[in-house]
C-alpha cells in the first residue's frame, strides 16, 4: 500500500497529513478553513486519494499560511508515498468543466518541480477565502510533490467554479498520473532509470 504521513509545525502552524494513494475518496478534513476544507474534500473524492488533514494555524491573521503549509504538507506526503514511482503512469491531463468553467490540467510525476498557473479571478474573495491563496496552495503542492503541473482556466465567470475546476482537474489528473500501469512491469518510467 503507498501511503504518506506528514506533521509540520512552525510557529504559523501545526499540521497533520496522512494519504492513501490506492484508496477510495475518503476524507476528514479540518483546516479551519472553510472554503479550503471543501476544495481538499473533493481532491480526496475525485483523485480517490484517501486523505486526512488536521490544520491548526494563525487565521486569526489570515488563511495565508494555512493553506500554503498544508500544500506544503500533502506535497510532501505524495512523494513519500509515490516512493521511487516505479510503475506509475507519469503522465495525464484533463479539460474539467464546471458549469461555464473550462480548466485544463497537466501533470508530469518528473522529479522536477515547476508550477504553471494560468488562471485569473476577478473577485479577491470566495466568501471570507482570498482568491489568491488558490495558487499558493497549487505552487507549494507542486514544489514539495516534486510534479511539473500546469493549471490554465480557459474561460470561466463564477469564482467558485474556477476554483472547483483547478482543484478537481488537478485530482482527476493526479489520479491518472499516479496510478500503477500494468505494462509498465515495475519499471521507473524514464528512459533514465530514475525519477
Amino acid at each position: 500500500m503507498r501511503l504518506g504521513e506528514v506533521k509540520r509545525r512552525t510557529n504559523e502552524t501545526d499540521i497533520a497529513v496522512s494519504l492513501v494513494l490506492d484508496g477510495t475518496g475518503k476524507a476528514e478534513i479540518s483546516s479551519g478553513v472553510g472554503f479550503f476544507d471543501h476544495m481538499l474534500d473533493l481532491f480526496a473524492r475525485h483523485s480517490l486519494i484517501d486523505l486526512k488533514v488536521a490544520v491548526k494555524g494563525d487565521t486569526h491573521i489570515d488563511d495565508h499560511h494555512s493553506v500554503e503549509d498544508t500544500g506544503i504538507a500533502l506535497g510532501e506526503a505524495l512523494r513519500q508515498a509515490l516512493g521511487d514511482k516505479k510503475g506509475i503512469r507519469r503522465y495525464a491531463d484533463i479539460h474539467l468543466p464546471m458549469d461555464e468553467t473550462l480548466t485544463r490540467v497537466a501533470i508530469d510525476v518528473s522529479g522536477r518541480p515547476f508550477l504553471v498557473f494560468r488562471t485569473r479571478f476577478e473577485v479577491q474573495k470566495i466568501g471570507s477565502f482570498d482568491t489568491e491563496l488558490v495558487r499558493e496552495f497549487f505552487q507549494a503542492f507542486a514544489m514539495n510533490a516534486g510534479i511539473t503541473l500546469h493549471v490554465e482556466t480557459l474561460y470561466g465567470d463564477n469564482a467558485h467554479h474556477i476554483a472547483e475546476s483547478c482543484f478537481k482537474g488537478l485530482a482527476r489528473a493526479l489520479r491518472v498520473a499516479i496510478e500503477v500501469d500494468p505494462r509498465e512491469n515495475g519499471r521507473v518510467p524514464s528512459t533514465k532509470g530514475a525519477l
